[in-house]
């Protein structure tokens, strides 16, 4: 008996650690939930992202961005916007898509502010522009009111997520336990923000890393839209063309 048990404990011991998800609780009561929030391959890991509680009136991006802290939009993220559809690194769900976005944002379940969605994301710690690995630098897998509500953070919710190996970068170097807090709690103690009036205002899609951001006004918000037409135009006739 006493070889059996300490064979037992070595098997055991010997396992291999099961990966910590983590998740967060957004401004308006949102849900957000990543498979795997720490210890992530640096060169690319896919996790499975979910939400539930979000407002199907408003169309969101889900990505791995830059986490500037409370008050300021989650911005550069890593992969850009995903304008092929093939690298995996951001989704667009909305319900209601302006015309040149129907069949290529995917639908919330549910209705009302009970919609939810699970999305697969390619989580990689760096880009040709910034380096979520490296010291100082915090990323989180966040989700953000899609371009047709720029300025609208009330769905701005983020999880601080870590690379193995370096132990530091995105989000802050905490435990990846989850933890309960009024508005926009965060997994771990991030800095993830509150929404309300404390988010900076961000009007244009989800920034490439290192682009330089539109910036707010009539303008800005044309280029925005026309930009984005001629993105999502591009992805359908592809699409069409494959099949």
């Amino acid at each position: 008996m006493a070889a059996a048990a300490g064979v037992l404990l070595t098997l055991c011991t010997a396992a291999p650690a099961v990966a910590a998800g983590g998740s967060a609780t957004g401004p308006e009561g949102q849900k957000l939930t990543v498979s795997q929030a720490s210890g992530l391959a640096p060169d690319g890991e896919t996790v499975t992202v979910t939400g539930s509680g979000y407002n199907t009136e408003k169309g969101i991006y889900v990505a791995f961005c830059v986490n500037n802290g409370a008050g300021r939009t989650p911005t550069p993220c890593v992969g850009g916007v995903d304008m092929s559809g093939e690298s995996g690194a951001s989704a667009w769900i909305s319900s209601n898509p302006p015309s040149y976005g129907e069949g290529l944002a995917k639908p919330y379940e549910g209705s009302g502010h009970k919609g939810s969605f699970s999305v697969r994301l390619k989580v990689r710690a760096k880009d040709a522009n910034t380096d979520c690995a490296k010291s100082g630098v915090k990323c989180a897998v966040i989700t953000r009111n899609d371009h047709t509500r720029g300025g609208d953070q009330s769905q701005t919710v983020r999880v601080p997520v870590t690379f193995g190996g370096s132990g530091s970068g995105a989000g802050d170097g905490a435990s990846a336990a989850p933890t309960a807090a009024a508005g926009a709690s965060t997994t771990g103690g991030g800095t993830g923000g509150s929404a309300g009036g404390g988010e900076k205002a961000s009007d244009g899609p989800l920034a490439s890393t290192g682009s330089v951001a539109l910036t707010a006004g009539a303008t800005a918000a044309g280029l925005v839209a026309a930009g984005t037409g001629v993105w999502f135009w591009a992805r359908r006739r592809r699409a069409s063309n494959a099949g």
